[in-house]
């Protein structure tokens, strides 16, 4: 990933196209660019039929600059850099600060072309491909245009473990517009890999995340409640908070954000992961049930939890089977 940075000091994260989907991506073009050229010298052939040789000659040089070297610079401009054979491998050509080039970018890079693909059958635009460490050919290189990536993979993400339900909506009030998206990306790798961390370093880990959360919010965390319980209670408040911003008026979402992963995310906070604190995991019969089961925690009404789930658990097991015993 190529890393560009703004004139707004914001950092670009840019996947420049490598030689063998460029390469794929300009054969494309070339394809069509010929075939367009050779049916449009054959119309033409006819008919200039009765012309001279010196018209005949700048009715060729100008089909040829025209369909050869007009047509790709007229179809990047108007596409913004997407080519047909870039827009069938998912290329697109942008300027160096990664916004959309102009028509000044793409006469530069197709007057170069010129030498570099058409004269010498692509040769050099292929050394110069490789040579650069961003796969730029020598009309990038002029033009300030880079050639990027548009359709990445997107990797599975993992969810970010619920909080208990006496926890949810107990930050209702927090104001988390101080806490920057880089401290928001640490809590939720942390998260996410408490089971493949050391628990002790897990453990050190979350509290001294938890210590920037406080420090930006100004709100101290519950007593008792341990530091990865609470920053999952707070990711959980965020996240609710931008569902509501973004879902229709109207439609609720406080139950689908904590009851969709209730049930996933269960025992993720409980023994053996954080690590002698000592909390016991909700039953995963409790996430249906509340709307989101995580890590119950003692004291502070965990065990009224437990108790409620247990005692709903019985009457409706047995109503459940629509047996009536004889009299």
């Amino acid at each position: 990933m190529s890393e560009v940075v703004t004139g707004d000091a914001v950092v670009l994260g840019l996947r420049p196209a490598r030689l063998p989907s460029r390469a794929l991506a300009l054969l494309i073009d070339l394809v069509v660019v010929w075939t367009a050229y050779l049916l449009i010298s054959i119309g033409l052939a006819f008919a200039t039929a009765s012309l001279d040789e010196a018209a005949l000659a700048a009715v060729s040089i100008a089909s040829f600059l025209l369909v050869l070297v007009g047509g790709p610079i007229a179809v990047e401009t108007l596409s913004h850099g997407r080519s047909l054979g870039k827009l069938a491998c998912g290329l697109r050509v942008v300027r160096d600060d990664g916004g959309p080039i102009r028509f000044r970018h793409a006469l530069v890079r197709g007057l170069i072309g010129i030498v570099e693909i058409l004269m010498t059958f692509g040769v050099i635009a292929c050394v110069a491909s490789l040579v650069s460490a961003r796969g730029r050919r020598v009309g990038d290189v002029f033009a300030g245009t880079l050639v990027v990536r548009e359709r990445v993979p997107v990797g599975r993400t993992t969810p970010v473990p619920p909080p208990p339900p006496w926890l949810v909506g107990r930050f209702a009030q927090l104001d988390l517009s101080a806490v920057p998206d880089a401290l928001w990306l640490g809590i939720r790798q942390c998260l996410t890999r408490m089971r493949q961390l050391d628990p002790e370093a897990g453990r050190v880990l979350a509290e001294r995340l938890a210590d920037e959360v406080v420090a930006r919010t100004g709100a101290p965390a519950p007593p008792g409640v341990p530091a990865a319980v609470f920053l999952a209670a707070v990711v959980h408040e965020r996240q609710a908070r931008d569902a509501r911003r973004v879902a229709p008026a109207g439609v609720g979402v406080d139950a689908g954000v904590g009851g969709a992963a209730g049930v996933r995310g269960a025992g993720v906070f409980g023994v053996g992961v954080l690590g002698g604190v000592g909390e016991a995991s909700v039953p995963a019969g409790a996430g249906g049930a509340g709307g989101s089961a995580g890590v119950a925690v003692p004291g502070a009404g965990a065990p009224a939890v437990r108790g409620a789930a247990e005692e709903g658990a019985g009457p409706s097991r047995k109503a459940a089977t629509g047996f009536a015993p004889p009299a």
